[in-house]
């Protein structure tokens, strides 16, 4: 049975004025097992977070919380103020603007890059509509902004699957952007590119992060500092130290249990 503390019941108003997702004293048990500890994390509007810490640290069972696909057993998470994440499903909170992107780039691979962004766009999606969808001149400067944006507009109308690993990657973050997110998740976008791709990757989320807010997880150290974000790092289910990178980088205890010596 879910229980929630009552000590949680009432969130800090200082840190809901500026906050876009709030979480407080969030705690997930499995069998016993606390995969989140009294987490608590603040995201401002149009912030990027990096989250970085070993495995099992809960960076994973976090985006789960606040997507709606893991219920807490006690906590407050809460997205633009007022809308409480553990009371909606999955699809609910993708309406209200989360968007995730995980590990592993999911496009339509048959598919047309340009198709790819088509489908995503945010639009009237009932049946009656779609029978007499024709593409407007919104959509198409919409697919057009959103393909230069992510460095595609010169694959506008190759197969998804013929793209690269990193180019991939690149589309799911456009397919993402079209359905008008106020908060990305992004889980390891560095993973498997190329010295330039990564780069370029870091590029583009500094970029999508002036207009929305992102929360990174990522292992890549070189990506992290290449983002020039604040850090937040996670040990057993709870936020172990959070600043910049360089003093992150220098707390005994990160050093101990995720960087090594």
């Amino acid at each position: 049975m879910r229980e929630v503390a009552a000590a949680s019941a009432a969130p800090n108003p200082r840190a809901l004025t500026s906050a876009l997702l709030y979480l407080d004293n969030i705690t997930v048990s499995f069998d016993g097992f606390r995969a989140l500890n009294a987490l608590s994390l603040v995201i401002g509007e149009a912030e990027m977070r990096a989250i970085i810490g070993p495995n099992g640290a809960g960076k994973t069972t976090m985006m789960d919380v606040i997507t709606g696909k893991t219920r807490p057993n006690q906590g407050v998470a809460l997205f633009a103020g007022t809308q409480d994440l553990t009371s909606l499903d999955e699809a609910a909170i993708a309406q209200l603007g989360i968007g995730r992107k995980f590990q592993t780039p999911t496009v339509f691979d048959m598919h047309t890059v340009e198709d790819n962004v088509l489908l995503a766009l945010k639009e009237d999606r009932r049946p009656f509509s779609n029978i007499y969808w024709r593409r407007t001149p919104h959509e198409r400067e919409r697919i057009d902004e959103l393909l230069e944006r992510v460095r595609l507009k010169d694959s506008r109308f190759r197969r998804a699957g013929d793209l690269s690993h990193g180019q991939k990657q690149w589309l799911e973050i456009g397919m993402l952007l079209a359905q008008e997110p106020r908060l990305l998740l992004v889980d390891e976008p560095a993973a498997g590119m190329t010295d330039q791709e990564t780069a370029d990757t870091a590029v583009l989320l500094r970029e999508i992060a002036q207009t929305r807010s992102v929360v990174v997880v990522e292992h890549d150290m070189q990506f992290v500092r290449d983002l020039d974000v604040k850090v937040t790092v996670l040990h057993e289910g709870s936020v172990l130290a959070e600043g910049p990178l360089d003093q992150v980088s220098a707390d005994e205890r990160v050093i101990e249990v995720y960087l090594g010596r």
